[in-house]
């Protein structure tokens, strides 16, 4: 009677293993990022200076002036990954104490306190909707995206099961400007850049 999912859940295991090895080893290799989702590997062209970078910046800097000493708004690497979900991902800045980044491979996404994306200008839906799906899937209590597109953004918290899945239940929309806050910690957004306009996609 277990036959049947014993067997699926094998082969997504072994395909997941398979991706995950693909975009370890194409990391160094190719520009941008890729990460892993249950529909596939996305990559991301990111550019390697600018706005996104910027924003990044300021972000982590003001998280780190009002957090303890024992969390860190770290950026870069190792990925984030739940292999019993079948996602990796690697967030732009990752709220996280010290401690757990004591760990020889990739994070548990279970020990984030946060996760926080700026939009990509050539794949905004990578961080509006998949990773709105997959962050809640991956047990991250908290998720703030940052939009230079459109100098907005929003708050995601409160995981709750629904028929698709743990999703988050509240979601607190802000403009740049007013002030957010991300976990226990409120920073301000002003003076975070923006995409040229004629950067933006068509």
């Amino acid at each position: 009677m277990t036959v049947a999912p014993d067997h699926a859940q094998q082969g997504a295991s072994h395909r997941y293993r398979a991706m995950r090895d693909f975009v370890q080893s194409m990391d160094d290799t190719v520009p941008g990022k890729f990460e892993v989702t249950r529909e596939g590997i996305v990559h991301d062209m990111m550019a390697p200076v600018g706005p996104h970078e910027l924003t990044t910046a300021h972000l982590r800097k003001r998280l780190e002036k009002v957090m303890p000493e024992e969390l860190v708004a770290h950026t870069g690497e190792p990925d984030v990954e739940d292999e019993s979900e079948g996602i990796m991902r690697r967030p732009d800045l990752m709220v996280i104490a010290w401690d757990d980044m004591e760990v020889p491979g990739s994070f548990d996404p279970r020990t984030l306190i946060a996760a926080v994306e700026v939009v990509s200008r050539s794949n905004p839906g990578n961080d509006w909707d998949t990773k709105m799906r997959d962050y809640p899937l991956m047990g991250i209590p908290v998720y703030a995206v940052f939009d230079p597109r459109t100098g907005t953004g929003a708050v995601l918290t409160d995981i709750h099961p629904t028929p698709g899945g743990p999703r988050y239940a509240t979601r607190k929309d802000f403009v740049y400007g007013e002030d957010v806050t991300i976990g226990d910690w409120t920073i301000a957004t002003d003076g975070l850049p923006r995409y040229p306009p004629d950067k933006l996609p068509v």
